[in-house]
This record gives structure tokens, sequence and C-alpha cells, in this order.
């Protein structure tokens, strides 16, 4: 440590922080940081989450065009990418690839004949996984 002579006699301390101040600083800061990305990451599964709902939605159009088209519902998502055997006024364009995974990446749920119409599309939420709360919950086409 080094000392400086004040012009009265004394002695003081060079100016500077303690070690004990730099680690308590760092501390908040870190807790500070850890906020900040908790609340960022909750809005990013939100905007997800809303994201994947209007996915559904435009799926369900999709399948809806198809089914215009075809007599009725494909027998499967991907059926709206690819012609299947089954479809002879199948026009592409009804979905690409990328629209069957949700904005989570996990596929939707889909079921023909739907238990609520003539087909059901459902996005499972953040896991993926039928049931769930927030973020996890399902979002069907019915709904």
């Amino acid at each position: 440590m080094k000392y400086k002579f004040s012009g009265h006699g004394g002695v003081r301390r060079a100016a500077g922080f303690s070690l004990l101040e730099m680690l308590a600083v760092i501390v908040l800061i870190g807790i500070v940081a850890g906020i900040v990305v908790n609340q960022v990451g909750k809005n990013v599964d939100k905007g997800k989450w809303n994201a994947g709902k209007a996915q559904l939605q435009k799926l369900a159009m999709s399948i809806e065009a198809y089914g215009l088209d075809n007599g009725g519902p494909p027998e499967r998502l991907e059926d709206l990418v690819s012609k299947p055997s089954n479809a002879p006024n199948w026009k592409s364009g009804y979905a690409k690839e990328s629209d069957l995974k949700s904005p989570f990446g996990s596929a939707f749920g889909y079921k023909k004949p739907g238990e609520h119409g003539d087909f059901d599309i459902v996005f499972y939420g953040k896991d993926g996984k039928p049931g769930g709360e927030e973020y996890n919950a399902d979002h069907g086409n019915w709904q």
C-alpha cells in the first residue's frame, strides 16, 4: 500500500478500490445480469408461443385449402408439402417443410378425423408434449 503525506503532517491512504469493494460490485452486476437474462428469456418464450398459435392457424387454413381441392383434409401433415397418391387436384404451395415444426422445434399434433371437426391440429407449446401450463400449454385449431 502506498502512502501519501499530506501537507498537514498526517498520513492518508492512496485513492482506489479495495478488493472487497470490487467483489461487491461484481456480485451486484451478476445479480442484475441474471434478472435481465431471466426476463428476456420469458419474453422470447412468450413470443415463440404466440408465433406457434399463429402458425397453427396458418396450417389449419392450408389444410382447409387442401380439403377444398381434394375433397377432404390430408391423411398427414406431410401431404401439404409433397403430393400423396390419393390427391388428384393437389397443388404445390399448401405449406413448406419448415411450417410443419413449431417455433420451439417440435411437431404439431394432427388427427383426422378430429374430435372437434374434420381434423384437429394441436400446438403443444414449449415442451412439445400434451398438457402443461403457461408456455407449455396446448393450443388447438378449435380454440
